[in-house]
């Protein structure tokens, strides 16, 4: 009688990254309901984007009070930070969250699925408990960090490695698509009108809002490029996952 043994199922990171990113076309375009399938990413990356603000005023030496995340996938960060470049940071940091979340997700993902997951899961409790104000972002938030918790324990490693280029490829794709708000003077969020990120930039560090808008797309499609490199590039090409 043989002895051998099936040998374990292996997928690339590759692999997985195409297959996740026609998972997102198909939602997007052929599927009846599937962008209301994505709406819980989409307030994924709106958490992303918040916190970037309140962290970021954290990093510069100011304080982030709360966050708000409304059912239109808008949301708003109140922090303090000290006026001029800080500030301005802090603007910045919102826009290039969610391009720096997915980055080191699709760079790390292959190595680090688990422990990845299991951060976000961390860091998404902890928000709530700390600055997450809406029910919105509680029923969200909460539901995803269940949602990575069980995928980071339960699935096996190809399937956590899919889930971690899913949300990676989401959220570096997030201000690429969004970026029509990268040339908007001001947005309406929780039914008020309020100043975009950019324009908060450009008043405080002067220059046309235009100009800033660009260099933060082209910023955020560096980080993008990166990222789909890590995964796409020759080397990791011959890297499969067990």
């Amino acid at each position: 009688m043989s002895n051998t043994q099936k040998a374990p199922a292996s997928v690339s990171p590759a692999a997985a990254l195409i297959v996740a990113a026609l998972l997102i076309l198909g939602l997007q375009r052929f599927v009846p309901y599937g962008r209301l399938i994505l709406y819980p990413f989409t307030l994924l990356s709106t958490w992303v984007h918040e916190m970037g603000h309140g962290l970021t005023a954290c990093l510069v030496g100011g304080r982030f009070d709360h966050l708000e995340i409304y059912a239109n996938a808008s949301g708003l960060a109140y922090f303090t930070a000290a006026p001029g470049a800080r500030q301005a940071l802090v603007a910045a940091g919102g826009l290039l969250a969610p391009p720096l979340i997915g980055m080191l997700l699709l760079v790390l993902g292959r190595r680090a699925a688990r422990p990845l997951l299991a951060a976000l899961a961390l860091t998404m409790v902890a928000s709530l408990l700390l600055w997450v104000r809406t029910p919105v972002g509680w029923l969200t938030v909460g539901g995803l960090a269940l949602l990575c918790a069980a995928a980071g324990r339960l699935l096996a490693a190809p399937g956590r490695l899919f889930f971690v280029q899913l949300l990676g490829l989401l959220l570096g794709l997030d201000t690429v698509t969004r970026a029509d708000y990268l040339f908007m003077s001001s947005a309406r969020i929780g039914g008020q009108l309020h100043p975009s990120d950019v324009a908060g930039i450009a008043s405080t560090l002067g220059g046309p809002s235009a100009l800033w808008g660009v260099l933060l797309a082209g910023l955020s499609a560096a980080l993008l490029l990166v990222g789909l490199w890590s995964v796409l590039g020759p080397t990791a090409r011959r890297a499969r996952i067990e």
